[in-house]
């Protein structure tokens, strides 16, 4: 896989859209997460 070597999040109240991009700009992750996803999802991701 991949490196994902951009990371945003859109930051709301309730749901969160986390999107992951490689270096050569394919899409790795686009995600939607509620509150209590998004903490466990980060832990999850490696270090870069």
């Amino acid at each position: 896989m991949d490196e994902v070597v951009t990371n945003s999040q859109d930051l709301a109240k309730n749901v969160f859209q986390v999107h992951g991009i490689a270096a050569n700009g394919n899409v790795l992750v686009r995600r939607q997460l509620r509150r209590g996803e998004v903490l466990k999802f980060f832990q999850s991701v490696p270090p870069r």
